[in-house]
């Protein structure tokens, strides 16, 4: 038996315990072999040697992550404890929701990045069988996460040689002309997303060399026109605020060595009342071309908050 004492100087202890010690209670239950006392800014953990070292590198994870975002969610916990998500079906992968099969690549610090729902397992899977995915769903499922870690996997294993990352920049009219600052600093607010996924998965200073030297590239929708895009993880993002004429552009740019990601929400189209959105376009027109996947997400697949779920089945209802 063993004991440790962990002292938070640095960071809220009540963003680890939670409202009414909930977060707390999620990482006892992951660890019930150890006895876990909190008090004030102290956590004390008696039990096995081995127990206590799994708990710290835990515990670590997680206050890395607060010291990084400020805050964490119940959702973040579970998902850094690698505890089922009780909304996935377990009947569907044998009971096993959360096998080390789901893994699709490690990030920073060591942390596993998984396929966590049925859905988002169907957009790895569909990596080996088609060239192209559409990843179509509401806000919080994992849509552009899931298509990042498997870009960031193939760039790993040398299945590609580059990363670009696109999103329609549909709030500035895609001109970005009057926003103050230099391109990079007109463009960032609409990509940051893109930046926050792989700040999680590529550790900072390779990153940065990385986008100095072009192996991952991100830019605006309109930035693709003219181009053949080759040898290359692709993903676009937001793709319902491509226009038509946009979307067919973007997806005639396919080298013969690329994979392509299209995610995208049709319920949320930022386009003028006057210009439709090519995404629902695509879908009528591709799906039943041979090497063209449609994965459609749906809010038992949402890994935000417990309430988004929630919220989206309110507002599908009122539709």
């Amino acid at each position: 038996m063993g004991e440790k004492i962990f002292v938070f100087d640095t960071i809220n202890p009540v963003e680890i315990y939670g409202v009414n010690d909930q977060k707390i209670d999620l990482i006892r239950k992951a660890f019930p072999k150890l006895k876990i006392v909190s008090r004030g800014n102290t956590i004390k953990v008696v039990g096995n040697e081995d127990e206590l070292k799994s708990f710290e590198n835990k515990l670590n994870q997680i206050i890395e992550y607060i010291t990084k975002y400020s805050q964490i969610t119940e959702n973040d916990i579970l998902r850094m404890l690698e505890l089922v998500n009780t909304e996935v079906s377990s009947d569907s992968f044998s009971g096993n929701a959360q096998s080390v099969s789901d893994v699709i690549v490690f990030g920073n610090a060591g942390f596993m990045i998984k396929a966590r729902t049925e859905n988002q397992r169907r957009m790895v899977a569909s990596y080996d069988k088609n060239d192209m995915v559409f990843a179509i769903g509401p806000a919080g499922t994992g849509k552009t996460y899931t298509a990042v870690a498997l870009a960031v996997r193939a760039l790993k294993n040398k299945e590609v040689k580059r990363i670009i990352l696109t999103r329609p920049a549909v709030e500035a009219g895609e001109s970005l002309g009057f926003l103050p600052g230099d391109m990079k600093e007109k463009l960032d607010p609409y990509l940051k997303p893109l930046y926050d996924a792989l700040f999680d998965m590529i550790p900072s200073e390779k990153l940065q060399y990385y986008l100095e030297t072009g192996v991952i590239e991100i830019a605006p929708l309109a930035f693709m026109r003219g181009r053949t895009l080759d040898n290359a993880f692709v993903i676009l993002d937001e793709a319902q605020n491509a226009t038509q004429s946009q979307l067919k552009m973007f997806l005639t740019r396919m080298g013969k060595s690329a994979k392509f990601y299209i995610t995208g929400d049709v319920t949320q189209v930022d386009l003028p009342a006057k210009q439709p959105s090519g995404l629902p376009q695509a879908i009528k027109l591709l799906k039943d071309i041979k090497g063209i996947d449609f994965i459609f997400l749906d809010e038992k697949d949402v890994v935000r908050h417990k309430l988004v779920s929630k919220i989206i089945e309110a507002y599908k209802e009122d539709t």
